[in-house]
């Protein structure tokens, strides 16, 4: 899950696909956010965001789901890309010996690396971190 300031919020990890991934991620999301009724999630038109219990957990927090039309990854283009990074930059380059290294590296690269040191093209060179930083104080002023 990320965010306008491309920071990633909220992920999860299963050995399957299932709803409950999409389901703790949001929560995860919204645990780390303080986020405004009528908050638009975007997803692709994967089932486990078409869930009964993801679609609860959006009604429960008054959010938007909001799908990619079919087959048009370019509707998804933010998490399709971090998803390209992730991929290519530790996913490619990393053999795990076991689930709980592969989880550990994630948490490291999504916490640590990719919102507080990598800077991005798309938000003026600058950490998903500093941006939300910068907008969450202007907002203030």
């Amino acid at each position: 899950m990320a965010n306008a300031t491309m920071e990633i919020v909220g992920w999860s990890m299963s050995e399957r696909l299932k709803s409950s991934l999409a389901v703790e991620a949001m929560r995860m999301a919204l645990q780390n956010r303080r986020l405004a009724p009528g908050l638009i999630c975007h997803s692709d038109r994967g089932v486990q965001y078409a869930a009964g219990d993801y679609r609860r957990l959006l009604d429960a927090w008054k959010a938007v789901a909001s799908m990619s039309r079919k087959g048009n990854c370019l509707d998804n283009s933010p998490m399709e890309s971090f998803l390209g990074s992730l991929k290519n930059e530790l996913v490619h380059r990393t053999r795990f010996r076991s689930r709980q290294e592969a989880k550990a590296a994630l948490f490291e690269y999504i916490a640590i690396f990719y919102n507080r040191q990598r800077r991005h093209s798309t938000i003026g060179y600058r950490t998903p971190e500093q941006t939300r930083i910068d907008m969450t104080a202007a907002m203030a002023a």
